[in-house]
């Protein structure tokens, strides 16, 4: 090999780890650069947050905006509403999940491919195009403007029924097999066996939908109209104020302050996610 063959793989492999570094910063800067904006005009007084040239952090911080968003809205009841309907959302989607993933995985019943090929079409339908049947049914039972409207409808999961699915399929079969001849029937094998070992695929069901139904606007406009059954995000809305006058810092510092539970629920759930995603990789 050449001389400067040599100099030019030393090079290579030199820049490699640099230019990795490089784009890892430069994603996190797009990631986390409204993040930090967000926090950052959050603290500044309303005045301040329409300086020109803007500044990235505030010349006098003041906390006036929090004050500002407890006083404009009920923040402890739009997040008692928000806790209760995403925390039994993410329970409900756990057991919906298991239990329709092991069924899909492992046993074997009349129609059960054509049943998962239709199950996984559901996830090509957008929720705008069901809302109104969805809403009509609810009406029909009285949930309508009542947390049960937006908590039962979401039980079903067609991606965690997916994701559970291919979760129970990279386990061993002897195990079940195992079960099966110490006479345990399937819901016996599913609940002592193949439940406990999938503990870490349900924590990614149980996160990733409290992370999406804490941010969720959607439904609950069209289906709830009381303000006592307002969700955090529903809440944050007001804070604009008639034809968008409100302020600016106020709206944001609602902002950060519902993005507190979310970003806990993530970094308490950050291990099992990690654990589930490396078992997963490992039982296949």
């Amino acid at each position: 090999m050449s001389q400067a063959t040599l100099s030019y793989s030393r090079v290579r492999h030199g820049l490699a780890p640099w230019a990795r570094i490089a784009g890892l910063a430069v994603c996190a800067l797009l990631t986390l650069g409204p993040v930090v904006w967000t926090v950052s005009t959050s603290l500044r007084t309303p005045a301040e947050a329409f300086d020109l040239p803007p500044r990235l952090i505030p010349t006098h911080p003041s906390t006036e905006a929090y004050r500002g968003v407890f006083d404009q809205i009920d923040v402890w009841l739009l997040a008692l509403n928000s806790t209760l309907v995403t925390g039994l959302i993410a329970v409900g989607q756990m057991i919906t999940a298991g239990l329709a993933g092991y069924a899909f995985a492992r046993l074997e019943f009349r129609f059960k491919k054509p049943l998962f090929a239709l199950v996984l079409a559901t996830m090509m339908v957008p929720l705008q195009v069901t809302i109104v049947p969805v809403f009509l049914v609810l009406k029909s039972m009285s949930l309508t403007d009542t947390l049960l409207g937006l908590i039962i409808p979401a039980f079903p999961t067609a991606f965690g029924t997916f994701l559970m699915r291919q979760y129970f399929l990279g386990m061993p079969k002897d195990l079940g097999e195992a079960a099966m001849l110490d006479g345990a029937g399937p819901w016996r094998t599913f609940r002592s066996v193949y439940a406990p070992l999938a503990a870490p695929g349900l924590a990614i069901v149980g996160v990733l939908a409290f992370n999406y139904h804490w941010n969720e606007f959607f439904r609950p406009l069209i289906l709830e109209t009381s303000g006592q059954n307002y969700t955090l995000p529903l809440g944050l809305v007001s804070l604009q104020g008639n034809l968008g006058t409100g302020s600016i810092s106020v709206v944001l510092a609602g902002v950060v302050l519902s993005m507190i539970p979310a970003v806990a629920v993530f970094v308490v759930g950050q291990r099992p996610l990690r654990e589930g995603i490396t078992s997963a990789g490992v039982n296949r």
